[in-house]
């Protein structure tokens, strides 16, 4: 049996740049030899990008149904039967619609375990909402439908950076107010796991941003840091959990010390996102942590403004494909050597008419 990874890929917002990068990144055939893609959208799409750009033509094979993939091929499924017009550079409701009706499609198929993750191509956060999805993005979203009770952790990641957000898609005005010692608890632990399990970092170590400017200035610019992050940072090293800080953003990434980490955990979307794209922007990946399925996406959004020009670049699809199948195989990896070592030795008493011998002779 084939150790390849099977990636179900979503089209995200046909008006964007999504078909553009993923017909620039199959155009390397070497793809298919490290994984199975299955994309998840239009074929009548895909041709129209094809034709806009003046690219060459991909041997799609396309299929009705996931159990017809084939590997060494880019599997096609038209997920979206009806006739969507394609505006491009132009958000729209036939648009959002389409890209919804993607993302549940590769959804049904992970949760039946079909395909074994799911990379996701930019959606329009506007343009998407509707009657079935009502959430800020897709880590909302990926929340809701696969996480049976578990909370997603955003991080971004690259080679350089790991970046986590305690608060992610919510107004700058409301970040304060939503910050608790419980939530940072939880995120530092689950960034921790992440580390740990996704990408094999035996002993993480885990820096801890602060919220206010100079990280509060010991109370002077705010007190968040001496009464809600400081104490979620010292409940966690009293669990073993190696973290530091409260740390200033500005001086701590312009100093570089995020060298010295493995992961940093930000308070909001911003304090995260604007130093790791200035860093990370062409090979930066979202991953949705903390769940039992796997999902990444390219750091970039529809980039409607250079849609249709031949000149978006394909490295942070390319590198949340990798991404994708490492963390699976991460996985598999770390709980398989975790999976029920050893038989009990001891019983509890009372519980066991058969006590083990230990005496030796």
């Amino acid at each position: 049996m084939s150790d390849l990874v099977k990636v179900g890929i979503t089209h995200g917002d046909c008006n964007g740049v999504g078909y553009e990068i993923l017909l620039k990144a199959f155009s390397d055939t070497r793809l298919t030899d490290l994984l199975t893609p299955i994309i998840y959208g239009s074929s009548k799409i895909a041709s129209y990008h094809r034709k806009v750009l003046n690219s060459k033509s991909l041997p799609f094979n396309v299929i009705s149904h996931v159990n017809d993939v084939k590997e060494g091929q880019i599997n096609f499924i038209n997920a979206v039967t009806d006739d969507v017009k394609v505006e491009i550079g132009i958000p729209s409701q036939q648009s959002g619609m389409s890209a919804y009706v993607a993302l549940e499609a590769a959804v049904a198929d992970i949760l039946s375990s079909k395909i074994d993750v799911v990379v996701t191509l930019p959606i329009n956060k506007d343009s998407i909402q509707g009657q079935n999805f009502n959430f800020h993005g897709h880590t909302e979203y990926f929340e809701n439908r696969t996480g049976n009770g578990h909370k997603a952790l955003m991080i971004l990641a690259s080679e350089q950076l790991r970046v986590a957000l305690v608060t992610t898609h919510i107004p700058i005005s409301e970040v304060s107010s939503n910050l608790s010692n419980e939530l940072i608890t939880k995120k530092i632990k689950t960034l921790n796991e992440s580390l740990k399990r996704d990408f094999s970092i035996d002993n993480p170590r885990i820096a801890v941003l602060g919220l206010n400017p100079h990280a509060g200035e010991n109370g002077l610019l705010g007190k968040e840091e001496q009464e809600i992050i400081q104490p979620a940072i010292q409940k966690c090293l009293d669990r073993d959990i190696f973290c530091a800080g409260p740390f200033a953003a500005d001086g701590f990434f312009g100093s570089e010390r995020y060298k010295e980490f493995d992961g940093v955990l930000a308070m909001y979307h911003d304090q995260g996102l604007i130093p790791f794209k200035t860093i990370a922007m062409d090979s930066g990946v979202n991953f949705t942590s903390g769940l039992p399925i796997v999902r990444t996406s390219p750091a970039h959004g529809t980039a409607y403004d250079i849609a249709g020009k031949d000149i978006a670049s394909d490295e942070s699809f390319r590198q949340a494909l990798y991404m994708a199948v490492d963390i699976h195989r991460n996985r598999v990896a770390y709980d398989e050597a975790r999976k029920s070592p050893l038989r009990k030795m001891f019983f509890e008493r009372g519980k066991d008419d058969e006590k083990l011998d230990l005496t030796t002779d």
